[in-house]
């Protein structure tokens, strides 16, 4: 049949076909995606909080949500990878600490110091700290929790005799510093920009290198990992080294997005970076998750904060909501393996 012949019956025919199982395919894909209940939340919520107060999204108000969400994102990252692995950081805040004091301090002792080079050294100082972390976890062979509390108070202790009560203000840091969280791109924050081209990054490495792919085969069963040829330890420093560096240029970022760093800047985010991750579809017993779906957590948890702020709701009632988001999380997550679970125990009776 030449291609004359063919009638627009016949290509209805095939399109039909041939397209539906593949748009099935794809919603059902979008709908059971770890990332699609959190994406739900966040847009109900907005939508929300529009409905009752219109201001919430004028120009300034997505600026600010953007904004406010742009260091969680950044951390959420970055914990993100360690979390996969079957690890957590606690520390996490007091190198967000360390590093913003360390931004402030450059600019302070070196007036002329070319932006991008305190992007590097700063970075570059996280990433050591949390490849310190990285070193007592695969050495000592103590879990990640333990460690991470001790080097939690370490940092924390160190920021505070180098600091003391100096403080550093937005007077201290060059006027283009202070402006990338301040001026827009398409009314985009810079920012907010770059925490997205890291979400990218890293995503992209998660999902399509060996390195990446490897971190979730520890987090599912290390010891399986290990039979396989996985350098189990050498891809769990990885992750701290990268949760170091994440939260290094989160602490470069908080020093140009706020007034003021100082010895406690930092303090108990660690437990919103956690939260975020979980509630992002993260599995909190490693193995699943993605990077994307963490920094939508980020969004959803810094924005419920924004939004119950503008519905003058009671800050313990925004506590108690994201304790019930972290547990639906955990919830959920343990549901899916228990049918996962099940299918493989079917499929096998099935075959055997």
């Amino acid at each position: 049949m030449s291609a004359q012949e063919i009638s627009s019956t016949d290509i209805e025919a095939v399109l039909a076909t041939g397209s539906r199982p593949t748009l099935m395919t794809a919603v059902k894909r979008l709908l059971t995606a770890r990332e699609f209940p959190v994406t739900a939340a966040l847009v109900a919520l907005v939508l929300f909080t529009y409905a009752n107060n219109q201001l919430f999204l004028s120009r300034q108000g997505v600026k600010d949500l953007l904004l406010n969400a742009t260091i969680v994102i950044l951390l959420a990252v970055g914990q993100s990878i360690v979390i996969i692995s079957r690890n957590v950081d606690l520390s996490i805040g007091s190198i967000l600490g360390l590093t913003a004091f360390a931004t402030g301090t450059l600019f302070v002792n070196n007036p002329d110091i070319p932006i991008w080079a305190v992007f590097v050294i700063v970075s570059l100082f996280g990433a050591l700290l949390g490849a310190l972390n990285g070193l007592l976890v695969t050495v000592a062979r103590v879990p990640a929790l333990v460690i991470t509390l001790g080097t939690l108070y370490v940092f924390r202790g160190f920021n505070n005799l180098w600091a003391g009560p100096t403080q550093y203000f937005a007077d201290d840091r060059p006027d283009a510093f202070g402006d990338l969280s301040v001026d827009t791109v398409f009314g985009l924050p810079i920012i907010t920009l770059g925490a997205l081209l890291v979400v990218v990054i890293v995503a992209g490495f998660m999902g399509r290198t060996r390195r990446g792919r490897d971190l979730y085969a520890i987090g599912s069963d290390p010891t399986a990992a290990l039979l396989f040829g996985v350098p189990v330890g050498r891809r769990v420093f990885l992750a701290f080294a990268v949760n170091g560096l994440l939260a290094g240029l989160a602490g470069v970022l908080y020093a140009s997005r706020f007034n003021s760093v100082g010895a406690t800047t930092g303090n108990g985010i660690e437990l919103d970076v956690v939260a975020a991750a979980v509630v992002g579809g993260v599995a909190i017993f490693g193995g699943s998750g993605t990077v994307v779906g963490a920094a939508i957590g980020a969004m959803l948890l810094t924005t419920i904060t924004s939004s119950l702020t503008t519905l003058r709701v009671d800050k313990f009632w925004q506590q108690a909501i994201v304790g019930v988001l972290i547990l639906a999380a955990i919830a959920a997550d343990r549901i899916v393996k228990l049918r996962a679970e099940r299918r493989l125990q079917t499929s096998e009776a099935h075959h055997g």
